[in-house]
């Protein structure tokens, strides 16, 4: 009978509307659900045996453009890439100020500049000295704050790293437990498979923020995900990350050192390979962004104690002038205790000279000239210098003392503090003649070869700073090289080690004329004996890399080249900067009391042949407040070039340069966040619940379900009145 199908036709077609109007349903009331895409079945015809059965409703799918899915998460990545480095960029301009603004460290040297100037035009002023003080205080204060900020943004943007590599293992655990979902409930043919789809999009796009990834499906439902450069992060099981923070960092502390652990997979460092997300910021942010930034502050700070120091240590303070000089520069014993690192007065000649109270000339002489000493021994040098301060024919001062510390610094001491010491170095040997830098050659390893120079014999030692930091000289630094530059090195090339643990010379190292710098830093690294205390490294600088060995105790470190054709020379490999910003403060003593800034030095009196401390001398104080004014000659660090500028505007070149960047970052992310927002509104337009269309189809169902339930009722009518008949 043809009335049976009509009630089975009617029947299906009641179903299939109620399936469509249970879909519509969910979409409605998932409209405001995050990751939820909009659901459609198709219906189609059911024929059994050559018969039309009606219709049935097909598969639950989503409407979503898989393209987009991936131009999205793509661009997700980089805007979260730009979101990192925007955010750190942004606090560290804060603590650095603006270029215009009155708290900047730009702002700072400048102060510090009047304060020296102003001093010179009344050395005699206590106010002034104590206005030099502050000023001096304030900007190395101010160094020490930003050094210190710029290394817990390092450390936070490493704790930020662990935590979104936590937050990415709980994902991948996420996406595979979805996976293993997806392929069971298609084999079981389950209505639910779409919505456990759009859950695995939104776990997509929750770790795309974090790194850059790619992802393809396999026939069974289930995806691969890999990151853009191959490493795989999920196959048939998660492939996790692993990082572990860094407890605490420093200047020197670097990735590139090893001082910063890696981000592993499968035993793997995959820091290098990972190209975008916010993970990506933060690494730009921790190893290059802001340790550029350190080596900027670094290298104005390192700049600026040394070119003071180097003018200060020419003048003697005056009337508090003292009676022992401690040097800051650090040197090494051999295996008996001595001292027996070799010095050289190349040029010019050193004069030393007590003085009474009054300021006037008790005794002096010339190192070079009249003691003799022209090269020897530290020792050699100390016992020279304390026999003259002993001597019935000198000062005959029997408590002088002349030695060095227990820190291996030169401490020079007339055993009276009615006569003070001062040293200058002149032209000459000759009384009166020009005062001028000596020329010290300096023989580190005690082997013979004066590999060093310095200009001027206090300032060598560090005799009479005013700028100093709690270093020591344990890391050397190259200029900034490129990894696959030609050294020049055209033959056998020792260097030669020393320091405060191992003493001198107590480890070389070859260098081949086919050797890279990469090479080199696995030599140094792989020697057995080397490696106990030294790690080599290159340190990512601007467009290139520094080449950096550091002594991991912390102790002085002396590298001599006793082979070759001064390589180091060549790579400018010198004690570096690294820290100073952090460490950098005025001399306690002078602290303390602000009348040992020296304000002139020693002038010669032709009428009497002798020398004179006068109070109201400014030569020293002047030429302080010339340096700032001085072209001085900065290294290239970071996004720096190597340069000649003054002072104050190297200060003003990174604080300006950092509100550049921060600028660009913040341009960039803006325009990079709306790229993205126009992506997600455009799979918004295609994927997402329209509750307009959803009411137009629920009438339309509606109306079916109406049609085929009166088409099955007519049939079931007109089935009963047949059977009553019967």
């Amino acid at each position: 009978m043809a009335l049976i199908p009509s009630l089975t036709t009617s029947l299906s077609g009641m179903k299939a509307a109620q399936g469509q109007l249970d879909i519509i349903s969910r979409n409605v009331s998932n409209v405001d659900t995050e990751g939820y895409s909009r659901k459609t079945a198709q219906q189609h015809s059911v024929v059994r045996a050559g018969s039309s059965m009606g219709v049935e409703l097909g598969n639950v799918t989503r409407q979503v453009d898989e393209g987009l899915l991936k131009s999205y998460l793509s661009s997700n990545s980089l805007t979260n890439n730009y979101s990192a480095k925007n955010d750190y960029l942004s606090k560290i301009e804060v603590t650095l100020g603006t270029p215009q603004g009155n708290n900047s460290i730009s702002a700072n040297v400048s102060d510090l500049q009047t304060a020296f100037e102003s001093l010179a035009t009344d050395v005699t002023s206590s106010a002034g000295r104590y206005n030099l003080l502050n000023q001096a205080t304030t900007l190395t204060a101010r160094l020490n704050s930003v050094s210190a900020e710029i290394q817990v943004l390092r450390g936070d943007a490493d704790l930020q790293i662990t935590e979104n590599v936590e937050e990415i293992n709980k994902l991948l655990d996420t996406i595979d437990h979805l996976n293993e979902e997806l392929v069971k409930y298609e084999l079981l043919n389950y209505d639910g498979v779409a919505d456990l789809q759009d859950q695995r999009d939104t776990a997509l796009r929750e770790l795309s923020a974090m790194i850059d990834i790619s992802y393809f499906k396999r026939d069974n439902g289930s995806i691969v995900i890999q990151t853009t450069n191959g490493i795989t992060l999920l196959d048939s099981d998660p492939h996790k990350l692993s990082h572990a923070a860094v407890a605490k960092t420093s200047p020197t502390v670097t990735y590139a050192s090893g001082g910063i652990g890696g981000i592993y997979v499968d035993g793997k460092d995959i820091t290098g390979y990972i190209k975008n997300g916010e993970i990506k910021g933060l690494i730009e942010v921790r190893d290059v962004i802001l340790p550029s930034l350190q080596s900027q502050l670094d290298e104005l700070s390192g700049t600026l104690k040394d070119t003071i120091n180097s003018v200060h240590n020419r003048g003697t303070a005056y009337p508090n002038t003292p009676s022992t000089l401690t040097g800051t520069k650090v040197f090494l014993q051999d295996d008996n205790g001595n001292y027996v690192q070799n010095i050289k007065i190349e040029s010019g000649d050193v004069r030393l000279m007590i003085v009474t109270p009054e300021g006037e000339q008790f005794a002096t002489t010339t190192l070079k000239g009249e003691l003799g000493f022209a090269q020897g021994s530290l020792d050699d040098m100390a016992q020279t210098i304390q026999n003259w301060l002993r001597s019935a024919n000198g000062p005959n001062l029997p408590q002088a003392e002349v030695y060095f510390n227990n820190d291996g610094q030169l401490i020079i001491s007339t055993g009276d503090s009615e006569y003070g010491l001062s040293i200058i170095d002149t032209m000459s040997s000759t009384p009166g003649t020009e005062q001028k830098d000596a020329v010290i050659a300096f023989d580190a390893g005690a082997n013979g070869i004066y590999g060093q120079t310095y200009a001027g014999f206090a300032d060598f030692f560090g005799l009479n700073d005013v700028f100093v930091d709690d270093n020591r000289d344990y890391i050397y630094d190259s200029n900034v090289v490129n990894l696959n530059a030609n050294l020049g090195v055209n033959q056998t090339t020792v260097w030669s080690f020393s320091d405060e643990v191992y003493g001198l010379n107590y480890a070389t190292i070859s260098i081949s004329p086919s050797d890279s710098l990469s090479q080199i830093v696995k030599n140094i690294n792989d020697d057995p004996v080397l490696s106990r205390s030294i790690r080599a490294s290159l340190v990512p600088n601007g467009s290139g890399y520094v080449f950096r060995i550091e002594n991991l105790n912390g102790g002085q470190l002396e590298i001599s080249e006793t082979q070759g054709n001064n390589l180091l020379g060549r790579l400018g490999l010198t004690p570096s900067n690294a820290g100073v910003a952090q460490q950098i403060k005025v001399r306690q003593d002078i602290t303390t009391n602000p009348s040992l800034i020296a304000g002139g030095a020693p002038e010669f009196n032709k009428s009497t042949g002798r020398y004179v401390l006068s109070p109201a001398a400014n030569s020293i104080a002047n030429e302080m407040g010339e340096v700032f004014a001085l072209s001085q000659n900065f290294k290239q660090s970071g996004t720096i070039a190597q340069t000649q500028t003054n002072l104050a505007s190297y200060a003003a070149t990174f604080v300006g340069n950092i509100a550049s960047q921060t600028s660009n970052a913040q341009n960039s992310f803006e325009y990079q966040q709306t790229l993205t927002q126009s992506i997600s509104t455009k799979e918004a337009q295609i994927s997402g619940v329209d509750l307009d269309e959803e009411l137009g189809q629920m009438i339309i169902f509606q109306q079916s379900y109406a049609a085929c339930a009166q088409a099955f009722t007519a049939s079931k009518e007109i089935l009963d009145m047949l059977l009553n008949i019967v």
